[in-house]
């Protein structure tokens, strides 16, 4: 190879090199200050076993989930139990959650992405009510913008946190339980009266029925039948049996007054049940799709009378701690568990079928 193609070949290896190193530096001058956050938790540090309490604050309404020794808790709620797996799940989802992407955002932006007073606050704190993390939680994020972003569960989510106004960041997840609603957060089981022996129902106005049967397979009897009048044992049955699949829908304020909830003048149901248990149960108004309740448990919890009996009689003796906590509170239940039992009398007789007599 001669001198002067050499030559030619260094001064071309100099060329691309100090093109190739002004090439970087223009890369990284695009490249935001932050960047080195991208795949980084969003909280560092944060350990499951470290958090004793959660708060949610929206501009409207505030949660508190508190760990105490019987499980977690709703503050707001005089201290009803909250949902163990949903806690557990959401912990454990904050704690796994990184950054995806990280933008610099100025003020109009923390407005326009519900990053300002709009925004949901989420914080956890330890035993000693010591902040442990903290992150404004502001719009959902979507890949491709949906009809009704309202209704759309969302890709992910921007967030931002304290300390830092300058810099929005993108989450993977869009976090629709971080909200302050007691009803996304409490344990949804509820008293059930299962095996029913008695069932009496009377309205506000005073009218009612009463449906009683000798053994756990007879058929119910329709109290005071009159002439004429068949009772459909469907309908009798489903009245009684919907009440042993009873589950919460919500838990009111503690300072709801039985005017709110119509607990002052309510529909009562009185039942028994042939493990010996007693159930005064008060329905009170219709909130949305939900009625307000409240009820008693009474009576004595009968010994198994056979072997087959003993593992059922067992579940409810364990229950019966649970029931009587719920009995504290007022309660909201889905009206569709309802419907079956609050018929009215009428709407428990077999009807005749038009040209029969």
């Amino acid at each position: 190879m001669s001198a002067r193609i050499v030559a030619i070949l260094v001064v071309l290896l100099v060329v691309l090199g100090g093109t190739a190193l002004l090439m970087q530096r223009e890369d990284s001058t695009r490249r935001p200050q932050n960047a080195s956050a991208l795949g980084q938790p969003l909280f560092k540090d944060l350990k499951a076993a470290d958090i004793a309490r959660i708060r949610i604050v929206e501009p409207k309404s505030t949660l508190t989930l508190s760990r105490k020794e019987e499980g977690w808790v709703i503050a707001e709620r005089d201290g009803f139990p909250a949902d163990l797996t949903k806690v557990r799940e959401f912990v454990l989802k904050a704690i796994s959650l990184k950054i995806a992407q990280s933008e610099p955002i100025g003020e109009k932006d923390r407005a326009r992405l519900n990053l300002d007073a709009s925004a949901t606050q989420l914080e956890f704190a330890g035993a000693d009510d010591k902040p442990l993390a903290k992150v404004l939680i502001g719009r959902k994020l979507f890949r491709s913008e949906p009809e009704n972003p309202e209704k759309a569960l969302g890709d992910g989510r921007f967030v931002m946190l304290p300390g830092d106004d300058a810099s929005v960041y993108m989450v993977p997840d869009p976090l629709l339980q971080a909200a302050a609603k007691s009803a996304e957060w409490i344990d949804k089981r509820a008293f059930q009266i299962e095996k029913a022996k008695t069932l009496e129902v009377r309205y506000a106005g005073g009218d009612g029925w009463r449906l009683e049967r000798a053994a756990e397979n007879a058929s119910w009897r329709l109290a005071n039948q009159r002439p004429g009048e068949k009772l459909d044992s469907s309908r009798a049955n489903a009245a009684t049996y919907s009440l042993s699949l009873l589950d919460l829908a919500d838990v009111a304020p503690k300072d709801a007054s039985p005017e709110t909830t119509g607990l002052d003048q309510p529909t009562r149901l009185d039942a028994t049940t042939f493990d010996g248990l007693s159930y005064m149960v008060r329905v009170g108004k219709l909130a949305g799709e939900n009625y307000y309740v409240s009820f008693e448990q009474g009576g004595t919890l009968a010994k198994a009378a056979k072997p087959d009996d003993a593992e059922r009689i067992k579940k409810i003796e364990e229950r019966l701690p649970k029931d009587k906590a719920l009995s504290q509170h007022v309660l909201l239940v889905p009206k569709s568990r309802l419907e079956d039992t609050l018929k009215k009398r009428a709407e428990l007789l077999e009807t005749r079928e038009a040209g029969k007599k």
